[in-house]
């Protein structure tokens, strides 16, 4: 192997150890690491191309560029998205300031056939008229998805003003203007400048073997020539705009007031980054932060957020903030500005600056608990920094920040004078009617292209070792604790952190009478117990980096938890107080409330969410559970009597399940939690719910919801589907697969988003729980096009019913499901949601190693007879929100 360098990292404790370094002869950079905690490897190319590269006129090319090199290269004229679909990866994309990413993940003994796609698209890539007029309107639909977002053309708006004269103000994305005057040649011009070796950085990280797997790197981009590329010109601090005194306002539809402020910061190389992001960390994470007691706390707002951004170039210091229901901009920014005179004029105590490095550290060890994040933060750091160690420097520069670093760089990079901001001042929105009637078709001569032949996908794959189904998944072990609660154990020591996972059967649907108090109260449970206030419970989490969230879903209450494994004990003595000894505070209840008012404003004002909520409610009838929404009347009529009564009645033991990964030992779990939660005790009959049955449509049912200020619609299409105990579950999922279970490649995708160039995204997928819920057809158009998106999705819908799927077709689903099950299970939320639902469902503790096999077992009589029973194309239920054509 040709190799200008090579080198391993530094030996000792640290993020990057175990890291190699390889530089080719053509100037690309590979980075491996090898993590043998799972069978399965994680392969990105990040690319030193994103908008900072563009200008004026041609904004969102690279990320138009991002799109085509999906469409396929000369060798294999394809969509890539089948062939790695077919790898069973889990794959993707995405463009920024600085870089554009591919990355994917994928059983090890598909590493070579990956690394083989990669490097084909790297300078292969198929960019021609043809293509590019169909990627064209993709990106343009979801460009106009972003816009029907009052917080992104707030965000745009403030940025372009923040940086007028510098890349970084432009739209990632680009706009429409921009990307309708593309030409295939320009795009071609800009991959053949920007998409070579020496301006790429390759990472590996997984269970893989480094020699060999440099071997095949080298045989596959080896022989590429070196490409010199043009030399960007970069900005100083002082070349961004100046910042105003008065605020840009946009007076537009929406729902609620925002606020937007921008603040110049340095670049990735500045010595002031550490104490900057423990400026951050000290203003806006968690409770117990500057901004969330006095933005939130005092109800001035419902949402606040804030980060900076370090980039190769000068970044910013942004913050979000949703305003509270009847609360003025003036004032909320008057506090916001108060609050950071604060921090500039007074050194932060020893306790924020302690616990500002200890959330920052932990944030960085727990998002390294999977391989693809470890590969992404190793790519990050050597593209923007140009060194993967960049991570390691940081914590250690982290730690020698001091309260008198955050007081400095607060007064000299929040100054007012150097501040760009947005208000976003909703206008008034005039009700809007429901209307209603049969479907119309707008291209009654549509006929589906036929389905891509597997086999034609086959041939452009790169060789792949033969390989059987296995079960090597390790099982948890299952304890019931005295009063009946249920625990599933799993030991993982491959990193010194712990996941929680669990669920309570306390969901929206028994809420029926009163929609909205499940949710209120899962989210006050951490609102103060009988010793704690809401700030102590939050600061015994925050002064850990630990975390932990309660939220109301439609059969049950999610339970998420994390921490380092040092800090288990904080977790589960934290979970342990607020199930058994929440106490509701008044004012904790009403300032939750006007929170939850605020999200369900702006969930009327979100074509996707309306949509969806409008959706199931034309399905299911007014009696059943799952009919039920929250509504401001519903809101305002809950009381903290209310949330402390259906605490008591549904919060038991009894419905109680929790699922433990991680560093631990099972035995001392168990007795903990025995200690913690035995004494937990039911106080009544385990409620009950009526589902009266739910009737099918007797044809198809049209409502369009029009809304104002929007650029996009979003459809749903379907009716009720199955329960997760139908016996067709497996052949469903199978045939699913087929028709939008991706929209890369399934036949809605491939029909209407890369023939037809309708939609950014389309889905089908059956949200199949204990009780039957919606079989569903997402997708997004702009409303030109969303007649014949309809239009052509039901005469697939036809095809599918009349004609099945073939042999070929569900041989390559179940390969797809079968090779990207364990890519899953080596994410430990998935692994520990997956444990957790099967004992939800009532499933035997091997049902994680035998999913596989199930899958394997259906035959094509058994998918095609579910086809005939679960696809009916003319009784659907088809709901619209959004622009009016």
């Amino acid at each position: 192997m040709t190799v200008v360098s090579s080198h391993p990292s530094p030996a000792g404790d640290t993020l990057t150890k175990n890291v190699q370094q390889t530089t080719l002869s053509n100037g690309l950079t590979v980075l491996t690491k090898e993590v043998h905690t799972a069978p399965v490897v994680s392969v990105q190319v990040w690319y030193r191309v994103g908008a900072r590269n563009e200008k004026p006129g041609s904004s969102g090319i690279a990320h138009q560029l991002e799109h085509l090199l999906f469409k396929g290269t000369h060798q294999r004229p394809i969509q890539f998205g089948r062939l790695f679909s077919a790898l069973g990866s889990d794959s993707n994309a995405f463009t920024s300031y600085d870089m554009t990413a591919y990355f994917g993940t994928v059983s090890r003994d598909k590493l070579e056939a990956l690394l083989v796609l990669e490097a084909d698209r790297m300078r292969n890539a198929r960019i021609d008229a043809e293509q590019l007029a169909s990627e064209q309107r993709v990106v343009i639909s979801e460009l106009q998805g972003y816009e029907n977002s009052p917080e992104y053309r707030l965000g745009k708006a403030v940025m372009q003003r923040a940086f007028p004269n510098h890349p970084y103000g432009l739209s990632v994305g680009g706009s429409k203007a921009d990307v309708e005057k593309f030409t295939a040649p320009q795009v071609k011009d800009y991959y053949d400048r920007f998409y070579c070796p020496s301006n790429a950085v390759l990472v590996i990280t997984g269970d893989f073997e480094t020699a060999s797997t440099l071997a095949v790197v080298e045989q596959a981009f080896g022989d590429f020539a070196a490409s010199p590329v043009e030399p960007v010109i970069t900005a100083s601090l002082d070349a961004q705009g100046e910042g105003t005194p008065d605020p840009i306002i946009l007076r537009e539809p929406g729902s609620t007031s925002l606020l937007e402020a921008v603040y110049p910061l340095p670049n990735v190389h500045h010595p002031d980054v550490p104490a900057l992001d423990i400026m951050d960390s000290i203003l806006s994470a968690g409770r117990n932060s500057r901004f969330y007691q006095a933005l939130i706390d005092s109800g001035l707002a419902s949402y606040v957020s804030a980060y900076a951004v370090a980039l190769m170039e000068p970044g910013w210091y942004n913050i979000s903030v949703v305003a509270a229901p009847d609360q003025d901009l003036e004032t909320l920014d008057r506090v916001l500005q108060e609050t950071i005179t604060v921090i500039q004029q007074q050194p932060v105590s020893a306790e924020e600056l302690l616990r500002a490095k200890v959330q920052l550290k932990a944030s960085l060890i727990l998002s390294n608990r999977e391989i693809d994040h470890q590969a992404s933060q190793l790519a990050y750091n050597q593209i923007v920094s140009g060194d993967y160690r960049y991570s390691d420097r940081y914590l250690a520069h982290l730690e020698a920040v001091t309260a008198a670093d955050v007081q400095r760089v607060a007064a000299q990079y929040l100054k007012s004078s150097q501040r760009t901001s947005g208000w976003f001042e909703p206008s008034q929105l005039t009700d809007q009617p429901f209307s209603g009637g049969p479907a119309t078709q707008t291209a009654e001569d549509f006929s589906p292209s036929e389905p891509v032949d597997p086999a034609v996908v086959a041939q452009y794959l790169p060789p792949i070792p033969d390989a059987t189904v296995s079960s090597t998944q390790a099982l948890p072990e299952k304890v019931v604790l005295s009063n009946g609660l249920r625990v599933l154990l799993l030991e993982d020591h491959s990193s010194p952190t712990v996941t929680l996972s669990g669920y309570i059967q306390a969901g929206n649907s028994f809420d029926l009478q009163s929609p909205g108090l499940a949710g209120l109260t899962a989210d006050n449970l951490l609102s103060g117990t009988q010793t704690k206030d809401a700030l102590t419970l939050a600061k015994a989490l925050e002064n850990c980096g630990a975390g932990l969230d309660f939220s109301s879903f439609r059969e049950g209450v999610d339970i998420e938890g994390y921490a380092l494994s040092s800090n288990i004990s904080v977790l589960l003595d934290t979970l342990a107080d607020v199930l058994q000894n929440a106490t509701f505070p008044e004012q904790e209840v009403l300032r939750s409330q006007q929170r939850t008012l605020s999200g369900l404003k702006m969930e009327l004002d979100d074509p996707g969410r309306l949509a969806r909520r409008t959706f199931q409610q034309r399905i299911y009838p007014a009696t059943h559970p799952f009919h039920s929404f929250p509504t401001e009347e519903s809101l305002r009529a809950i009381t903290r009597d209310d949330l402390q009564h259906f605490y008591q009645t549904h919060y038991l033991p009894r419905q109680t399940i929790l699922t433990l990964v991680g560093d631990f030992k099972v035995g001392e779990i168990t007795d903990k939690l025995e200690h913690l939660l035995g004494a937990w005790q039911s106080q009544g009959s385990v409620p009950s719910l009526s589902f009266p049955e739910v009737t099918q449509p007797s044809e198809i049912d049209r409502l369009q919801v029009p809304m104002t200020g929007k650029s996009q619609v979003v459809t749903y299409l379907g009716y009720c589907g199955i329960n997760r105990h139908d016996p067709r579950y497996y052949a469903a999922l199978l045939f699913n697969q087929v028709l939008g279970g991706d929209t890369l490649a399934s036949r809605l995708g491939t029909e209407i988003r890369d023939r037809q160039g309708l939609t950014y995204g389309i889905y089908s997928y059956f949200a199949a729980g204990e009780q039957a819920g919606p079989f569903a057809i997402q997708m997004q158009t702009s409303p030109e096009d969303s007649e014949q998106a309809i239009s052509s999705t039901l005469m697939l819908l036809r095809q599918l019913r009349e004609s099945g799927i073939t042999a070929s077709e569900l041989e390559t689903v179940q390969r797809t499901l079968v090779n990207s099950y364990p890519v899953d299970l080596a994410a430990p939320d998935l692994l520990a949601q997956r444990i957790l639902m099967n004992e939800v469902h009532g499933l035997p503790l091997t049902a994680i190693q035998e999913f596989p096999q199930k899958l394997n077992d259906i035959s094509l009589d058994e998918v095609n007879a579910a086809i005939e029973s679960l696809i009916h194309p003319d009784k659907l239920i088809i709901v619209t929100a959004g622009a009016q054509s």
